[in-house]
Order: structure tokens, then C-alpha cells, then sequence
């Protein structure tokens, strides 16, 4: 059912006009799209917005939409006491990776905004209901100097020589223009522009054995649109196969870590089977021997006799 009631109208209309501000232009099917309701409810709300003063621009033709116009602003904050919890919590998780003095200070402002926000409220007393630390256990030192050399050149525009470790194991110094730092999952990267490749690469942080700020500025290129990142199967070679697992009781936890629970079943025996599609690269196998004993393959055969081979590569490495 479309709709249900004016408060979710009211909610919907508050976030076109914040996603017409920061965004620009936007299509109606976009819109309708991101809002699940149809084209017609779009024009609706576009209408209503316009009654209450917001200066709606419309824009016909392939690259059509709605804008806002420049000149308007919100002035006043639209935001609740939960969604200003949210961005606290936000801000404490970038804030306990990035430990800088400017993280530091936005703390402090959205936490007084919080403050302001919740004297006399029901809301003054309520526990963190989460907490984000960006900081994952296990994570080798020197991440986050890279990370705060990364932000000098990416506020000051200069060049980042970076001393890579690429997919293939070979490690290259190659010249950088950094443009933004990425968090995915709890590893980070930098958007860069590579001189070498003549394009945009992302680079994983871990992998930057040595960085070296250079005095060369560099003029901002256009970047491409991340918003949401998706992994690309073009990344690496191997086609995609059918994959069958038999793993022992014990490797349940690591089991719910990795593979989806449709994927996993309880065998009578008291194995656990799994059954997923993936590519056999190197990610896969450095994944199944971490399993040991734990796991057999079952299929297909040219996986397994891979593991075979490269179990038999580490014997002979404390053979002598």
C-alpha cells in the first residue's frame, strides 16, 4: 500500500528536500525509486513542496529532473533526537579511527547539538544504544599515519608516492593523486588518481608498504561516482564455479562469518555442508586452507586437487 498517513508523507518530503540539496539534480524516476512510490506521487510531493515555498526547478528531457535552486537554505537543523544520536555515534566511530583534532571538534559540536537537543526531554538519560569503533582488532600498526598523511594530500592537493603490494604480490612504487578515503567493512582505502594507469584506482591501506608526501600539487581531476561500492567480477580471472563444502562441527563460527545461511546445512552426521557459487581465486583458496582439517572440498574436482597442491607446497617447506 502506497503511503500510510501524513507522517510518512512529511518524512518523505523532508528527505526529497535534503537529497535535492545535497545531490542536485535528481530524476523523478530516481526518486521514485529510492522512495518506492510511483512517478505520480513524485509530481504530488514536488507540487506540495512548491505550496510551501521551497523553490522547485523542473527540467524536462533525457537529462531532466528536479533541482532546488541555489540560493535556498535550510536554516534551521530538521533533525530528531534519535537521528542526532545516530550522528553522534557516527562521528565517534570516525572519530576513534582518525584521532585527529578536526574529528575531535565535530565530536564536540554534534554532541552539544545532542545535548541542547535533549534537555527536558524524555530521551536525556537513554544508554548508547550503539557504538561504532572503525579501528578492527587485528589491524597492523602504521594504518592510521598513511591514513593522516593521505588527508594532508587529499585537503592540500598534493602527490602521494605510495609503495604498493598489487594482487599479483609484486610490490611497486607508483604516483598518486589521492581524491578520498574510503571505509568498506572495517578496511580502509584511498581513491586515487594513478599516473601510471592513467586512471582511478582504489588502494587498500594495508597494502601501502611506504608513503611519501611530495611538494608537487596536482590540479582535481573529475571523479567517478562511488556511491554505493560494489564488487566488480571483472576484478579478478576466473569464472565463477558451483562449490560444495564438508566441514567439521567445530568450524560453525568461522562458517557464519563467511557464507550466507542458505548456503549452509546441517548434515545427519553432524557435518556441515555448503553449498555456494564463487571464484576459485586466490582469495578462495588462502580461505580454505585457513580451515585446515576442518574442510574438504567436494566439488569440483579441479579445487580440490588445487588445495591438494598447495598443502603439499607447504609440507615441502618444513621438509628439510
Amino acid at each position: 500500500m502506497e503511503g500510510n498517513g501524513w507522517g510518512m508523507k512529511i518524512d518523505r518530503l523532508l528527505a526529497i528536500t535534503v537529497l535535492l540539496l545535497n545531490r542536485g539534480r535528481v530524476s523523478a524516476k530516481e526518486l521514485s525509486e529510492r522512495f518506492e512510490v510511483t512517478s505520480k506521487t513524485i509530481y504530488r510531493d514536488m507540487d506540495t513542496l512548491s505550496q510551501a515555498g521551497i523553490p522547485i526547478v523542473s527540467h524536462q528531457g533525457i537529462s531532466g529532473g528536479f533541482e532546488i535552486m541555489e540560493q535556498f537554505m535550510i536554516d534551521r537543523y530538521l533533525l530528531s533526537i534519535e537521528e542526532m544520536e545516530a550522528l553522534v555515534t557516527a562521528v565517534k566511530g570516525i572519530n576513534r579511527a582518525l584521532d585527529d583534532q578536526e574529528t575531535d571538534a565535530l565530536l564536540q559540536k554534534v554532541n552539544n547539538l545532542l545535548q541542547k537537543a535533549q534537555r527536558g526531554s524524555i530521551y536525556n538519560k537513554r544508554e548508547e544504544r550503539f557504538i561504532m569503533d572503525m579501528n578492527p582488532w587485528g589491524q597492523r600498526s602504521g594504518i592510521k599515519e598513511t591514513m593522516k598523511l593521505l588527508r594532508v594530500a587529499i585537503s592540500e592537493r598534493k602527490r602521494v608516492a605510495v609503495e604498493y603490494i598489487s594482487s599479483d604480490g609484486t610490490c611497486k612504487w607508483r604516483m598518486t593523486e589521492p581524491a578520498s578515503l574510503i571505509l568498506k567493512g572495517t578496511i580502509w582505502y584511498v581513491l586515487a588518481y594513478c599516473t601510471m594507469r592513467r586512471d582511478f584506482r582504489i588502494f587498500r591501506l594495508s597494502r601501502i608498504q611506504h608513503a611519501e608526501l611530495m611538494e608537487e600539487v596536482f590540479e582535481p581531476r573529475e571523479l567517478p561516482v562511488i556511491e554505493q561500492l560494489q564488487w566488480d567480477e571483472n576484478w579478478t580471472d576466473p569464472p565463477q564455479e558451483k562449490l560444495v563444502f564438508k566441514f567439521e562441527l567445530e568450524a560453525r563460527q568461522r562458517i557464519a562469518d563467511i557464507f550466507h545461511p542458505d548456503e549452509i546445512t546441517m548434515m545427519p552426521d553432524g557435518s556441515i555442508q555448503v553449498q555456494t557459487v564463487m571464484k576459485p581465486d586466490e582469495w578462495l583458496y588462502g580461505i580454505i586452507l585457513s580451515f585446515g582439517s576442518q574442510v574438504k572440498v567436494e566439488s569440483p574436482d579441479f579445487v580440490a586437487r588445487e588445495v591438494v597442491r598447495r598443502a603439499e607446497q607447504i609440507i615441502g617447506c618444513y621438509m628439510n
